[in-house]
């Protein structure tokens, strides 16, 4: 097995080709991830390429029967509808286990996007902030200073110290190594606690995503999954807050 493997899906790759590429791979609290997982589901998009690699964590995923598969992300297009573009998404189950390898993959990558069209990339991601937060706010990040006003006036927000170090991992190097093939990149990254899944940065992302590309991608599911969250997070709130009262008791 060679470090990267490319397969195919689709013979014609101009009739599923875009100028729009989102990527959302595993990351901080999957935010990035539930929405491209999403939209691959809600917008009937079609399995494009798959890329398997020695540079992925040894790690095997079950399927319903039991049936060891290599880790793999993927690359889907998502046909252009009344309340869409015709879109590309990249999704899957992991990033590289090195810093050589996340060069390796971001690399292969972009050779895709190359065939595929692309033009511009978005990437997803969380930025772990360490407490929980109702409201998130989407720092982005650019391949270029000329986004900048496209990026404020769809609601994102641009500070030159967050997230603090930089970024991390395929959020930051996709659009950086897409802007040396030619391509404008955004990089949005939803603030999280970073300790739980969070469909509600996500949910956040999604709302911006869409002034920038005009999905119209149903979100029902989503909403529904932020929802769950948020009744779970009171809940642990509500059992620490009796705990505390309840020792305090024991202080005389």
């Amino acid at each position: 097995m060679e470090q990267v493997n490319v397969r195919w899906y689709v013979e014609d790759v101009a009739a599923h080709s875009s100028p729009i590429l989102i990527a959302g791979l595993p990351c901080v609290g999957h935010v990035g991830k539930l929405v491209v997982d999403h939209l691959v589901r809600v917008l009937s998009a079609v399995k494009v390429a798959e890329i398997t690699s020695t540079l992925f964590p040894p790690q095997m995923y079950l399927s319903e029967d039991a049936v060891l598969r290599m880790p793999r992300n993927e690359v889907f297009f998502a046909p252009c509808s009344d309340n869409s573009p015709a879109v590309l998404l990249l999704a899957g189950d992991c990033q590289s286990t090195t810093h050589e390898g996340h060069y390796i993959l971001g690399n292969a990558y972009i050779r895709i996007f190359e065939l595929l069209g692309v033009k511009r990339i978005y990437t997803l991601g969380g930025y772990g902030v360490g407490r929980m937060v109702e409201k998130p706010r989407i720092l982005a990040a650019l391949s270029s200073s000329s986004l900048k006003e496209e990026v404020l006036s769809a609601g994102a927000v641009l500070n030159k110290d967050e997230p603090v170090g930089g970024i991390i991992g395929a959020a930051g190097l996709l659009i950086t190594l897409g802007r040396l093939a030619g391509m404008d990149g955004i990089a949005l990254l939803g603030e999280t606690s970073g300790y739980l899944v969070d469909p509600v940065s996500s949910t956040a992302v999604l709302d911006v995503l869409e002034k920038f590309t005009g999905i119209k991608a149903d979100r029902t599911e989503l909403s529904e999954l932020a929802s769950q969250m948020m009744t779970e997070v009171s809940a642990i709130a509500s059992t620490m807050q009796k705990n505390n009262a309840d020792d305090l008791r024991y202080i005389g």
